[in-house]
């Protein structure tokens, strides 16, 4: 089966306004990292948090820990400036534009740190981002439904968006 579908990603409404993440607990199997066509968990994830009025789902393992979204990569930048992700193993799908955007802010001088980061450390977060595919980068402004931070994109979220679409145009 093929799925197309149309619209401006470059320009989307979202990358200025954000979008708002539902945490639900991880539903698949141990093995996060191999990527298949079983992707009933990520349905699953995507329409319960569509249900609570949220575009992703961000997947929490069994000990509180983000793992990541239902169909992108989940980051946070803390109080001091650091860019967070969950460190590639066995409990995510490694995401090649989250891979991308790690150097990208290396490169612009932002201190990136792969550890784990939980619900509680993402909702006091000074920004929540998360990468894919087919959104490169946007800003979560709200988790469960409270904001993060002031609830608005946040500079981090935009500077990393305007240097990977740079890039991308690079070729």
């Amino acid at each position: 089966m093929l799925l197309t579908s149309q619209g401006d990603v470059l320009d989307r409404p979202t990358a200025k306004t954000g979008i708002a993440v539902k945490t639900i607990p991880d539903p698949r199997w141990a093995r996060r990292d191999i990527k298949s066509i079983m992707l009933l968990g990520q349905v699953l994830a995507k329409r319960e948090a569509a249900a609570a009025g949220a575009q992703e789902a961000w997947l929490v393992d069994t000990a509180g820990f983000i793992t990541e979204g239902a169909s992108s990569s989940a980051l946070i930048v803390t109080q001091d400036g650091a860019l967070v992700t969950r460190p590639n193993s066995r409990a995510i799908l490694p995401g090649c534009t989250r891979k991308a955007v790690l150097a990208i802010a290396e490169r612009d001088g932002v201190k990136v740190e792969e550890r784990l980061f939980s619900i509680a450390e993402a909702r006091g977060a000074r920004e929540a981002i998360l990468t894919s595919a087919s959104n490169f980068v946007l800003p979560v402004v709200t988790i469960d439904g409270a904001p993060v931070s002031d609830g608005k994109p946040g500079p981090i979220a935009r500077r990393l968006r305007e240097l990977y679409i740079e890039a991308a145009r690079a070729g």
